[in-house]
């Protein structure tokens, strides 16, 4: 199983002419692997999603019924475990709060990669290790 981070999920949205080979890559991602997510990937999802400045924005009621879609994933919740896991990560790899608390959550659901565009591609971080699944694209 893979974590998959927030980019995923906002690609997977996005009507940008210029996205169209990650929105479909996504979509591939979240239809054809057992993926899972963390609630600090809906949240930062609800957030960039419906943010006003985004080109073609959700408004409330079309990005929650998606949250609600994305809950049939297997879903880390925040945990003060987790927090004080991510202190530690993000102290021994320098990354920042926010993607230790993704590699956290992964960590804790089992799973050792992490599909994200933000993080370093072929990292890994203590047994969980990135990939990029929009390389190339």
């Amino acid at each position: 199983m893979e974590l998959v981070d927030t980019n995923v999920l906002l690609y997977a949205i996005s009507r940008e002419p210029d996205e169209q080979a990650k929105a479909a890559r996504a979509n591939e991602i979240l239809d054809g692997r057992e993926v899972a997510l963390s609630v600090q990937v809906l949240q930062e999802f609800y957030v960039q999603a419906t943010r006003p400045t985004r080109p073609f924005p959700l408004d409330h009621a079309r990005a929650f019924e998606l949250l609600e879609t994305f809950l049939g994933f297997q879903v880390q919740e925040l945990t003060t475990s987790l927090v004080l896991a991510a202190l530690e990560t993000c102290q021994h790899f320098g990354v920042s709060y926010w993607d230790a608390a993704i590699l956290e959550a992964a960590r804790t659901l089992g799973c050792d990669v992490v599909l994200s565009e933000d993080l370093a591609d072929g990292e890994d971080y203590g047994g969980v290790s990135v990939e990029n699944p929009f390389r190339g694209l």
